[in-house]
């Protein structure tokens, strides 16, 4: 595109479906989501080889987080105006960098800062990939679009991570971020390729953050998005003691297994059918994690039920950052990207604040208190949703 500023639905209506764009999205998804987790599967050998503690290692996921909570808001307000394939490649760049710094560092406070770097960048991917990808897609398949760019996410988790930790078992923990590395400059070409350039704001058209969190359905969004998430990383945070308390601290990696299957069911469930039913998928998604965390609350002690609800949890969760950045962008309308960025924020608090809270539960009430902690926040965000009829998660309708 040259700079001449058309309504990407013009562009996009006569054209195909862009698939390869779109892929080349969810890889960065996916390299994004393997950078943040891998680090959980191999803290001894990290530990090990940096010369601190678990603890000490498990860090270079906290301040990862830390990065995408503090950058994604600033940068992303200060970038509006810039023309947004430059600003993804520089996003990648960000990963290359970092993972390669990390893979060759035998320093514990370099280490730490190619992580902080590592999550400004995602920070900053994440505020642009749902924008990206509906600006893409003809107006009828802009949901279809942002789930395809988002499938990345449930790959990562459900095959990526046991892979990544897999490998480290066998060819050590930098030889797999050194592939993490390998796979970006892969990503550069293919960006490079095939993902089309699209104008940034006009100066006259740029919105403040104030502005953005007064739109009709914002808030509503961002109250789900707190809600269910914290909700899901209070129990994923602290799922083996959860199962050790039900005995099965065994089969973690079986139960694992089955709500990352569960996942990619429901990314493709939510990929096909939410331009034309988001509000119901919401819902329903909704209604699946309160089903489950119910199960896990009753039947915590039969194994058949544990697995059968980490199934419902699956398919809860697997499509649900789909469903929030759609609806997110439906009510932002062009301050999407900043809009976006308001997103990356609240769901970096909920994994933060799983953390802290799920910390806090398990040492004064034990592993029982999860499930009804769990259905109180849960409840919250069916509230939310339901509430929010007009804007937010509204009652039919497409995404324009």
């Amino acid at each position: 595109m040259g700079d001449i500023h058309m309504p990407d639905s013009v562009h996009s209506a006569e054209a195909p479906f862009p698939w390869a764009a779109l892929l080349a999205l969810s890889m960065a998804a996916f390299i994004t989501i393997l950078t943040e987790a891998l680090p959980a599967g191999l803290l001894p050998a990290i530990g090990q080889g940096l010369g601190v503690s678990e603890a000490g290692a498990g860090q270079l996921v906290t301040v990862y987080a830390i990065g995408s909570l503090v950058a994604a808001i600033p940068l992303t307000t200060l970038t509006q105006g810039l023309r947004r394939k430059p600003l993804l490649m520089t996003a990648i760049a960000g990963f290359l960098i970092a993972n390669t710094v990390t893979a060759l560092s035998t320093s514990y406070a370099l280490t730490l800062s190619a992580r902080f770097v590592a999550g400004i960048a995602a920070g900053l991917l994440w505020a642009l990939a749902a924008g990206y990808a509906a600006r893409m897609a003809p107006d009828h398949l802009k949901g279809r679009a942002i789930a395809v760019a988002m499938a990345g996410t449930p790959l990562a988790l459900s095959l990526g991570v046991p892979a990544g930790t897999f490998l480290g078992a066998i060819l050590g923990w930098r030889a797999c971020f050194g592939l993490m590395s390998v796979l970006t400059v892969v990503l550069i070409f293919w960006v490079l390729a095939k993902v089309p350039d699209f104008a940034g704001e006009p100066a006259g058209q740029r919105r403040t953050l104030r502005g953005v969190l007064a739109l009709p359905g914002i808030r509503p969004v961002l109250g789900v998005v707190l809600t269910f998430v914290l909700a899901h990383n209070i129990l994923y945070t602290y799922i083996a003691p959860f199962l050790a308390g039900a005995g099965m601290v065994g089969r973690t990696d079986a139960v694992l297994l089955v709500f990352g299957l569960a996942s990619l069911v429901s990314i493709w469930v939510v990929g096909v059918l939410i331009d034309t039913r988001l509000r119901a998928l919401t819902l329903t998604s909704i209604g699946l994690f309160a089903l489950a965390a119910t199960m896990f609350w009753i039947w915590r002690d039969l194994p058949l039920s544990i697995y059968t609800a980490s199934a419902l949890w699956g398919l809860a969760f697997g499509g649900c950052a789909t469903l929030f950045q759609t609806a997110s962008a439906k009510a932002a309308g062009p301050a999407g990207d900043l809009a976006q960025s308001m997103l990356v924020t609240m769901w970096n608090t909920a994994i933060a604040g799983g953390g802290l809270a799920g910390g806090l539960l398990l040492e004064r009430l034990g592993t029982s208190s999860f499930a009804p902690s769990l259905l109180i926040l849960i409840a919250l965000a069916w509230v939310l949703t339901l509430s929010a009829t007009r804007h937010g998660f509204p009652a039919g309708g497409r995404l324009g």
